[in-house]
């Protein structure tokens, strides 16, 4: 396909794709979604070679958020079955971490509900990334927090943490229809306030929510714009009760697609695989390896991930490495624009080399309220609309959706009971 051949000239030379081009991605057919894949996976491997990145979720406090977005289980009003907890203490939250280390992770992020932190939050969790700092050598920490007041983002960083997240999730025309306790352009502020500290930003979006092509590709290109290190894509879990539990929109396929489209249109940028990939992608998770360079180890924040040691034997069958603590994440230019190889960074290894160095960089994120970024589904009072039409004309809900009777499977959807917070082993 010439739009394939020219979209993957376009990634290899950090070049962006018209939207016009962005759109024609979300349209192609299922007979050419091997292509397409294949085309977005030579972008892929051009900056990040067959590296996977491994992040690893602690919630540091679960539910009771005051903001209402539709698509979070721990929102205003929720009656979700979501385990509910106030702040871990430092050591507890550093032990959680651990357990992700051990299986992996390089990146920690430290994600709390909430419409965003007081300075006595800051105080605290910069304890608890200053005790993960202290127990496990050379890991990434990302916080994410919600929106951020002035000159929270330099405490932060102060403390040791390498990364900010904080999610556009959907496009500033539809953002209204999802959220109405803060705004988009909250949300852009926060991203701003993380870039000036000099922390790396990390911003993406949530698929699913009933948005139309329009919406993912706006919001994608305002990413473009924002320009953050990492962009983790999140496909909705509709949690039972939630505004949002009827849609269920997505195939694997689409699923796919919207992957291809992020990575071409941000092909040098750490794009993370997030929250509903195990509800969504099922058996074709292994394909969106080919298009993301960065997934979570184990569970989310209120819904269970597949098993910690699958996640690993699935990108060994599918012919990628696990990235290492000693190797560089980002590619040569955005290591070195990163305020001169901050923290833990090196800019020494060139892009998609896979060489090894003395450490990496870049990326959180997933589905959450006000405050948190992680994954996490919602759960709310009163029906709302989808933000937009149905995603992907004529798809309506997959068969492998539904029950015998055509209602939408709840079962797929599984409320985390393990980790931080209960007394439970951790899945990593």
């Amino acid at each position: 396909m010439d739009l394939l051949n020219t979209l993957v000239d376009k990634g290899l030379r950090r070049e962006l794709p018209t939207r016009e081009e962005a759109l024609a991605v979300l349209a192609t057919s299922d007979d050419e979604l091997l292509d397409v894949v294949a085309a977005a996976g030579k972008v892929r491997r051009q900056w990040f070679g067959r590296r996977v990145k491994l992040n690893y979720l602690v919630n540091l406090k679960s539910g009771l958020c005051p903001e209402d977005c539709s698509y979070c289980s721990q929102r205003l009003g929720s009656k979700a079955g979501i385990l509910k907890y106030t702040w871990l203490k430092p050591d507890e939250a550093s032990r959680a971490a651990a357990a992700g280390v051990a299986g992996g992770a390089k990146r920690v992020c430290l994600v709390a509900s909430g419409r965003g932190p007081t300075d006595r939050d800051v105080d605290r969790v910069s304890k608890t990334i200053e005790a993960i700092k202290e127990e496990n050598e050379g890991v990434e920490v990302c916080a994410c927090l919600g929106l951020l007041s002035d000159g929270q983002a330099d405490r932060l960083r102060s403390a040791g943490a390498d990364a900010y997240n904080h999610n556009l999730n959907t496009s500033e025309e539809t953002y209204g229809a999802i959220t109405t306790t803060h705004t988009y352009a909250d949300r852009v502020e926060t991203v701003q306030q993380a870039q000036a500290a000099g922390l790396s930003a990390c911003s993406g979006l949530i698929a699913g929510m009933g948005e139309s092509d329009k919406d993912l590709v706006d919001v994608v290109f305002a990413l473009r714009d924002l320009d953050p290190d990492s962009v983790p894509v999140n496909f909705l879990i509709p949690f039972e009760g939630t505004p949002l539990a009827k849609e269920w929109n997505l195939t694997p396929q689409r699923c796919l697609r919207i992957l291809a489209m992020v990575r071409f249109v941000c092909p040098d940028v750490e794009v993370r695989l997030a929250g509903g990939r195990e509800v969504h992608l099922r058996s074709m998770q292994p394909l969106a390896l080919h298009l993301v360079n960065s997934i979570f180890l184990g569970d989310y924040l209120t819904s269970e991930g597949q098993a910690g040691q699958t996640d690993l034997d699935m990108i060994t069958d599918a012919g990628f490495e696990v990235e290492g603590a000693g190797t560089t994440t980002l590619p040569r230019h955005r290591a070195d624009a990163l305020s001169g190889g901050r923290g833990t960074q090196d800019a020494t290894a060139g892009p998609g080399c896979g060489s090894h160095g003395t450490a990496g960089a870049a990326g959180c994120g997933s589905h959450g309220g006000g405050g948190g970024c992680g994954p996490c589904g919602g759960h709310g009072e009163q029906e709302q609309q989808p933000v937009g039409g149905v995603a992907g004309a004529g798809e309506g809900v997959p068969a492998s959706r539904t029950d015998a009777a055509g209602a939408a499977r709840t079962d797929l959807v599984a409320v985390r009971r393990r980790g931080a917070g209960t007394d439970l082993a951790p899945n990593a």
